[in-house]
């Protein structure tokens, strides 16, 4: 797989927009937040299935994610978490952080923080070969492992999930269940938001079906007066 860098390379401009007067430290660092910036980019046609990643308003170094789990004993798990980047990320050694803020019972995640144990899985952190894809491949491979040998955030998972598996299975279901009926709370900031459906929405959508056999052949017109009926329910 090529780098983020070296795909995006045609598209980005020749050079970084700089002060003459930028210091060494300064352009160093805008060099790292453009490098940033490519990753996300780079998410758009890579990102794993199921998992979404949304940048905050107000730090380029902080995201909001969230994970749909669709098959293994996760399954219907809905778990936002969010990313933080150091801010000499894409230096050695300086992992990202993933936070789940929906309770994750997984030996890869400690259960009172919710931090994701990305070091064990990644001790050293080499800029030319681990990217933003990186760590979200690997917050969703823990929701299919089906062992968990390297696992060191929670031991007693680790140590339930093989000695009391239907136990452990319990705890999972809990979890799910958990984070469905938590998935219209969100976290203050968030810029990954899930809003309840409301009459409206059901309603267009009842109208969509209803009118909408080809969606390339419907006009924007009909779109737009189904709409408006909607709108007025």
């Amino acid at each position: 797989m090529q780098s983020p860098t070296s795909r995006s390379s045609a598209s980005r401009p020749g050079r970084i927009p700089m002060s003459p007067a930028a210091t060494e430290e300064e352009r160093e660092q805008a060099l790292r937040d453009y490098k940033v910036t490519i990753e996300y980019k780079h998410l758009k046609s890579h990102a794993p299935g199921g998992v979404y990643l949304v940048p905050s308003l107000h730090d380029l170094r902080t995201f909001f994610g969230v994970i749909f789990v669709r098959r293994g004993p996760f399954t219907n798990g809905i778990f936002k978490f969010q990313l933080k980047l150091p801010p000499t990320y894409n230096d050695v050694n300086q992992h990202p952080k993933i936070i789940f803020t929906s309770a994750v019972y997984n030996p890869h995640v400690d259960e009172k923080t919710g931090e994701l144990d990305i070091k064990t899985a990644y001790p050293k952190w080499d800029p030319s070969k681990h990217y933003l894809v990186t760590v979200l491949t690997f917050t969703k491979k823990i929701f299919y492992a089906k062992d968990f040998n390297d696992a060191k955030a929670n031991p007693e998972a680790k140590n339930m999930s093989k000695t009391e598996p239907a136990a452990y299975r319990k705890k999972v279901d809990e979890c799910v269940g958990l984070s469905q009926k938590k998935a219209f709370a969100n976290l203050e900031g968030s810029t990954a938001k899930f809003t309840e459906e409301i009459l409206s929405h059901r309603v267009l959508r009842d109208l969509l079906k209803a009118n909408v056999r080809e969606p390339s052949q419907v006009s924007k017109q009909a779109v737009l007066s189904m709409i408006e009926k909607a709108s007025k329910v």
